[in-house]
């Protein structure tokens, strides 16, 4: 099989030639440190890793001159600080963010008032999938591997999930007890976004991606209550997946953190896959063998590889021995991606080689 048939095999939870083995993203900070700033493509045939495209052209539609985005840099702090600013006829919203040379984070959130939602609603534009940019995109990178995307965040700072890009503008504690104190505001908040996401969602028609990421780690058990999850998070992310479905999309439920007690819950909103599985030695709680019995006949599993533990401070020997593991627990019948669990920054290149060169090994 081509690497482009593996995985898509692997998401139909078919039975591929061998266990399809690949990384969630790849960080310039790896790439710039430890490979002497090769590309990303580079990096998937140095390992002999199974590529993905991450693309998503956007474009608004149509263009608005009420919803105008700025930005200006601020000195004297310890690392490099932006505000963000949208104009609109009726007020200015902000946003803070910092960064270093691994990620970027919020220092200010974007609401700050909840009438603030009211100027989303009112003036922010739709956005919309250039589909015939990202279809340029997939077929140069032809058979090669798989063309990933993901739902559209908003501006600035996002995440693809209606709740989770709601965390990213609120701040995730405030949500959480807005959730309980006001209900009523939180609904409303997640409406305005879930209408922007449905009608970016409709644009993806005739657009050639294998499967585009919904979700975010503000939605796992390790952040939140079932409750919440089922008031707040399940009744808009399903619609989202159900408009994807209709214009012929894939999606993958990403969920950073704890999944256990969600696993039928986020099944039942019936994404094609679901990652990342992350074990317990990384903060998440993931049985493989657990979770591949209670949902692995309804969706594609991706990820459970512990990256923290087994691409930094072990031998060879025990990453192979931890990859033989995840096959073993979740391989069975096929509709398993091996990926490590999110993203990583610092990792040794031998046992890289170790986890592909093993992988490669897990034929069915």
């Amino acid at each position: 099989m081509t690497s482009k048939e593996r995985f898509i095999a692997a998401l139909e939870r078919r039975t591929p030639d061998r266990l399809p083995v690949t990384s969630h993203d790849v960080m310039p900070y790896f790439l710039n440190t430890y490979m002497n700033g090769i590309s990303m493509g580079e990096f998937w045939d140095y390992f002999g890793l199974d590529p993905i495209l991450y693309t998503l052209p956007l474009e608004a539609d149509p263009p608005s001159d009420e919803w105008r985005l700025r930005s200006e840099e601020l000195p004297g702090h310890e690392y490099p600080t932006t505000r963000h600013y949208i104009d609109t006829p009726k007020g200015t919203l902000t946003m803070v963010t910092q960064s270093n040379q691994h990620t970027v984070w919020v220092t200010e959130h974007l609401i700050k008032e909840k009438k603030d939602i009211e100027l989303i609603g009112a003036y922010a534009p739709t956005m919309r999938c250039d589909v015939a940019a990202a279809n340029k995109a997939v077929a140069e990178f032809g058979q090669r591997g798989l063309a990933r995307s993901y739902i559209w965040c908003s501006e600035i700072y996002g995440q693809p999930g209606c709740w989770q890009d709601a965390s990213c503008m609120v701040g995730i504690e405030r949500l959480i007890v807005s959730a309980f104190e006001d209900p009523e505001w939180v609904h409303e908040l997640l409406g305005v976004i879930l209408r922007r996401k449905l009608a970016f969602a409709e644009t993806l028609k005739g657009a050639q991606f294998d499967v585009l990421e919904l979700g975010g780690g503000d939605a796992s058990s390790t952040v939140i209550s079932p409750a919440i999850f089922d008031d707040f998070v399940a009744p808009y992310d399903s619609q989202i997946i159900r408009v994807a479905h209709k214009a012929g999309q894939r999606i993958v439920y990403h969920t950073c953190g704890g999944m256990m007690p969600f696993l039928e819950r986020i099944a039942d909103m019936r994404p094609d896959a679901m990652e990342t599985f992350t074990p317990a030695g990384m903060g998440g709680d993931t049985n493989l063998r657990e979770a591949k019995r209670r949902i692995g006949d309804r969706v594609c599993m991706i990820g459970g590889f512990d990256q923290f533990h087994y691409f930094l401070g072990c031998t060879p020997e025990q990453t192979r021995k931890e990859v033989r593991r995840c096959f073993e627990e979740a391989g069975e019948g096929g509709g398993y991606i091996l990926c490590v669990s999110d993203h990583f920054f610092d990792a040794d290149i031998e046992l890289i080689k170790a986890y592909a060169d093993e992988a490669r090994a897990c034929t069915y």
